[in-house]
């Protein structure tokens, strides 16, 4: 078979889930194929990140508009793979990394690169007529993940006084995808029947979860705990509770809102205590690598603490975790690093020394289902798109529900 090339590159703004611009990317081959990208942006971010690039400029978007990383994907990155293996994915994310330059992508922005990466990939798949979980991952990956559903929304992606970003749900004891989407879906909508008999707001936030002002987080544990019940599971053996705290939002000069990190480690280890707790992620800040330790050390042993901020998908920061002895889990957000290539690197990195991995969307996300493909194809295990509302988190679980579809019908 003679392999195609790179034919053409285009690229243009579009918007978000919050209304915000972001971009579309596409890759056309000589064959005549096409796929397009679209990629997601962050609230919540972490300081070593790679370099999302926006203009500034703000008689548009409020400053946010992305025109300067469409005309590096139409000019320089255009220039730099027009002519290549369109199957070389390593290759051609390699070649953008050096193009670049910087350590953090901020020479032609982490986005940009990003985009021709998985519409690269995309178009891979097309040209051969098969799914991009498939391609990506080969014969073996067959491994659906294990939801993190968010229904509880706080933090940065909520107008409420909950510190803790995201309250989730993990349907452990499902026997498929389907039926794990089919629970939590149950108890996201008891939950919403509960907030109502309190007279409770059942608006939504960012990531598609409720928002409601509740007086602690320990009222937030136990609705969640209730609807659980309520919906007819079992709470801690059915469905477990996991959080993001995001604490990186609310650190400062050492303090957790006036709390020490030795007192932060023992609050979340009362919840654990009091609650079916299974799963916490940043829940010390990302330069608090003692805090780490100490939480580490506290909880490494009973359930899974993942590394996000602290992290940011980069393998130079995970192999700085092992090495200390900090978390058991990394958090795979693509666009925290720029290119499919580093962020399977860091999932193989990550499984490698007994880490497991949680594929996650973006506050900021599209109806691209991309995400749902790269879970399955990686053997992550675990994704968390958000909740059970907003079409642009659906697209990722429906995406899923189709994929389990294709793999019990072969």
């Amino acid at each position: 078979m003679v392999h195609p090339k790179i034919s053409h590159l285009d690229a243009y703004e579009i918007l978000d889930s919050r209304g915000n611009p972001t971009l579309k990317v596409q890759v056309t081959s000589d064959q005549g194929v096409s796929a397009t990208a679209s990629v997601p942006s962050g609230a919540s971010t972490g300081t070593h990140e790679a370099l999302e690039l926006r203009d500034g400029d703000t008689t548009r978007y409020l400053g946010k508009g992305v025109l300067r990383a469409v005309e590096n994907v139409k000019h320089q990155i255009a220039h730099l793979v027009t002519g290549k293996d369109l199957f070389d994915q390593v290759g051609l994310d390699h070649l953008m990394i050096e193009a670049d330059g910087t350590a953090n992508k901020s020479h032609l922005g982490a986005n940009a690169l990003l985009g021709v990466s998985v519409a690269t990939a995309r178009a891979a798949a097309c040209t051969l007529k098969m799914p991009l979980y498939r391609y990506l991952g080969g014969t073996f990956a067959r491994t659906l993940p294990c939801p993190m559903i968010n229904v509880i929304n706080g933090g940065v992606h909520a107008d409420n006084d909950l510190e803790i970003q995201e309250f989730m749900i993990r349907p452990i004891a499902a026997e498929s995808f389907a039926e794990g989407v089919r629970w939590c879906a149950e108890v996201f909508h008891g939950l919403k029947e509960l907030l109502k008999k309190r007279g409770l707001s059942t608006a939504v936030g960012d990531e598609g979860g409720f928002a409601p002002n509740l007086e602690s987080h320990e009222v937030a544990l136990e609705l969640l705990v209730e609807a659980i019940d309520r919906a007819g599971y079992r709470p801690g053996e059915q469905i477990t509770l996991a959080l993001d705290c995001a604490a990186s939002e609310f650190y400062e000069r050492g303090s957790y809102s006036g709390r020490t990190a030795e007192e932060q480690v023992e609050l979340l280890a009362s919840y654990c205590e009091k609650f079916p707790i299974d799963s916490i992620e940043d829940g010390m800040a990302e330069e608090d690598w003692e805090g780490w330790k100490l939480l580490t050390d506290k909880l490494g042993e009973k359930i899974q603490l993942v590394g996000d901020d602290l992290f940011v998908t980069n393998p130079h920061y995970v192999q700085k975790g092992i090495e200390k002895g900090v978390a058991n889990s990394v958090l795979i957000k693509i666009n925290q690093i720029g290119t499919l290539t580093e962020a399977f690197d860091c999932v193989k990195l990550a499984h490698k020394h007994g880490y497991s991995t949680v594929f996650s969307h973006r506050s900021g996300e599209t109806e691209d289902s991309t995400l749902a493909d790269l879970a399955v194809a990686s053997g992550a295990g675990q994704i968390k798109c958000g909740s059970l509302s907003r079409s642009e988190r659906l697209a990722k679980y429906n995406r899923l529900i189709e994929i389990e579809r294709e793999m019990t019908k072969n």
